[in-house]
């Protein structure tokens, strides 16, 4: 199969570019055919990825708020597992490998976006209960509803929109999975990838030889400039992040740098110099600090973080408006399958679903369960608050699944943090009205901001998995069923990791930034307790937003920027930068695409072994192996190590990607 070794990899010369008129897209395998998919093998091997890679994003996003996706990773194990094996006709198989696997990811994204709250309010009320259940459930039942609510738009986004948007990730994965001998061979880069990324980030969380970030308070001035002018960078040097930085690409890494450099040099400096004398604690009345007597760390959490959390809340409604004619055609293409206005028989393999009627009475025993859930579990039996919670997790929920599908197609991101975030704010201020509040209150909108998390997660990520079976031909009523085994699994496994990592660390401790989760708390903790909520920089934040979709520049990633910690977006640009770099050197395309195509095989190397070893890292923790020496660390020298461990990282990177072989 040489011409697999040819760009586009052995997918037809049309499969990335909109059909002409009468024009068919012929996927390999052929709709006439049956090919092997659902078997022991491949629903073994996604099983055991749906664990593995749960645990290692679960891990890397209570780190640093960032969840990589495991597709292009699992697709690549899967390629390399089968030719290892010497399996005949295995593209059908490592397409299911890969969806039941994928799982791990969106799963995860939904679940540490929003449960780790729990455990962070518990500190301040410890009348609150968390336990397993609540976590495996709502993950679980998230991820049920995202997949039903998603797929009667399907056609509309895989089949109907051929050619019109991009799929990166789809993309990538896809090429990996076509390319059988050229997909094992790279599979040994991404081990070696994987071994350098996971020793260099186990070192720094096991032995702790140098720093984890590098900070400009590591000199005099430095210092200085942080306590008199409020203003200071910080950069963190793990391989993990700069992998997930070249995979986001340049274009996307500037606008969410852009947005985090905006308040660290304008607003929070701005703040000190408007209000320095002044105490603002009107929606926080344990803030006892002047702006002028805060760290510029301070401020942000308590003022700066608030802007962005209002900036994605709009983006979010903003990508609403802009998918409203979406969402009636798919509930427009639902309601004539469901008055039988096609019949299965005509329907070729490669575009049979789940029948209409199986997702719709799945649909409704699915929120049946939920509601049961909240009343029994949450709610405490209270049959009011219940009914308001259900009707609100499945407005918002099919609502913004074509925002998540959207944004996935479009820029491989999912945008679900920022519409969580709404989802509570809206949540708090309901089940307020209706007299839920405190403690008991705060764990529900929690709970119910968990379901919805999860299934806006599910949403954007299995849209990826149905383009990659659309290019290959594999059957989507096969992958949408088994997607329900992944999301099981890995519910399971995410509840326990959090489990592990919180009696290991801690949300607070700041060992594991936990950031969405620590902003979730944020905002529901002053909701429901009636005090105002920061509604003036929400505001402005949503203004900002507004400004930014008129100028054409992605509000999301932009609000993104302006509330995830300064050290880990200065990371994503880096990594972007050398994504730019590696895919610019030479005059000819084909050589500059390779590049790309093995620097981002390389990242999710990073991504995968940083994150694995971070687990590793937490379970000798969790076993009472401590080995860093905190006095090291806290010397200016460790940070000084860091930057040249860091400059080790970056050469490999650029110098590993630029080598590709020769034909």
């Amino acid at each position: 199969m040489k011409q697999e070794n040819e760009k586009p990899t052995g997918l037809p010369e049309n499969a990335f570019r909109p059909l002409k008129p009468g024009e068919e897209y012929h996927p390999l395998m052929s709709p006439d055919k049956e090919y092997p998919e659902v078997n022991l093998w491949s629903v073994s091997w996604g099983i055991a990825m749906a664990v593995l890679f749960s645990a290692a994003a679960a891990y890397l996003g209570l780190k640093v708020g960032q969840v990589f996706e495991a597709a292009i990773p699992i697709a690549i194990i899967a390629v390399g597992v089968s030719s290892a094996a010497k399996r005949k006709g295995a593209l059908g198989e490592n397409v299911i490998i890969q969806s039941i696997g994928a799982c791990s990811g969106v799963i995860v994204a939904g679940a540490i976006f929003t449960l780790p709250a729990l455990y962070i309010l518990q500190d301040k009320y410890p009348e609150m209960t968390v336990d397993f259940m609540q976590m495996f459930i709502s993950s679980l039942l998230g991820g049920i509803l995202g997949i039903l609510f998603l797929i009667p738009f399907r056609k509309y986004f895989v089949s109907d929109k051929h050619g019109e948007y991009p799929f990166p990730e789809a993309t990538a994965s896809t090429q990996v999975l076509v390319s059988g001998e050229k997909g094992g061979s790279q599979a040994k880069p991404l081990l070696i990838a994987g071994l350098v990324g996971g020793l260099y980030d186990f070192i720094v969380a096991t032995f702790g030889w140098w720093n984890e970030n590098f900070t400009t308070r590591v000199c005099g001035w430095g210092e200085m400039l942080a306590d008199k002018a409020k203003v200071v960078l910080k950069i963190n040097t793990g391989a993990a992040v700069l992998g997930l930085g070249y995979i986001i690409g340049l274009k996307y890494a500037a606008i969410i740098c852009a947005g985090s450099l905006a308040v660290w040099l304008l607003i929070v400096p701005g703040m000190n110099l408007l209000f320095g004398d002044q105490l603002l604690n009107a929606w926080n009345p344990s803030i006892t600090q002047t702006i002028g007597e805060m760290a510029p760390e301070t401020i942000f959490k308590e003022y700066a973080k608030s802007i962005g959390i209002g900036g994605i809340a709009m983006a979010g409604v903003i990508g609403i408006f802009r998918s409203w004619g979406i969402i009636k055609s798919a509930v427009g293409l639902a309601a004539k399958e469901m008055g039988g206005k096609k019949a299965d028989s005509n329907v070729k393999r490669t575009q049979k679903d789940l029948s209409m009627k199986v997702i719709a009475f799945g649909s409704i025993f699915t929120l049946l369960l939920t509601f049961v859930f909240f009343l029994t579990d949450v709610m405490h039996g209270n049959l009011l608050h219940s009914i308001v919670a259900i009707l609100l997790v499945a407005g918002i929920s099919f609502l913004f699944t074509t925002v998540a599908a959207n944004a996935i197609a479009i820029v491989g991101t999912n945008p679900v943090s920022g519409m969580t975030l709404m989802t509570l704010i809206l949540a708090s201020v309901v089940m307020v009205a209706v007299g839920l509040k405190g403690a008991t209150g705060m764990v529900a909108a929690l709970v119910m901001g968990g379901v919805v998390c999860t299934a806006l997660s599910m949403a954007g990520g299995f849209i990826t998995d149905l383009k990659i079976g659309y290019w290959l031909g594999t059957t989507p009523a096969k992958q949408q069923t088994w997607k329900f085994l992944g999301t099981l699994v890995s519910a399971a496994t995410v509840g326990g990791v959090i489990m592990i990592l919180n009696k290991t660390y801690g949300f607070t401790s700041g060992a594991l930034a936990a950031p969405q989760a620590n902003a979730m708390a944020a905002v529901i903790d002053p909701l429901m307790n009636g005090v105002g909520a920061p509604w003036l920089l929400y505001g402005i934040g949503a203004a900002l937003a507004l400004v930014l979709t008129y100028f054409n520049i992605p509000a999301l990633a932009f609000a993104l920027g302006m509330f995830i910690p300064l050290e880990l977006n200065l990371p994503l640009l880096v990594g972007g930068a050398i994504n730019w770099y590696v895919t610019t050197r030479s005059k000819d395309e084909k050589i500059n695409n390779e590049r790309g195509e093995k620097g981002t095989l390389l990242a999710s190397g990073f991504i995968a072994g940083g994150a694995l070893m971070g687990v590793v890292s937490a379970a000798m923790r969790f076993g009472g192996i401590n080995l860093v020496n905190e006095g090291w660390l806290a010397n200016p020298m460790s940070e000084l190590v860091s930057l040249v461990a860091y400059a080790c990282l970056i050469i490999y990177l650029i110098k590993a990607s630029m080598n590709i072989q020769k034909k």
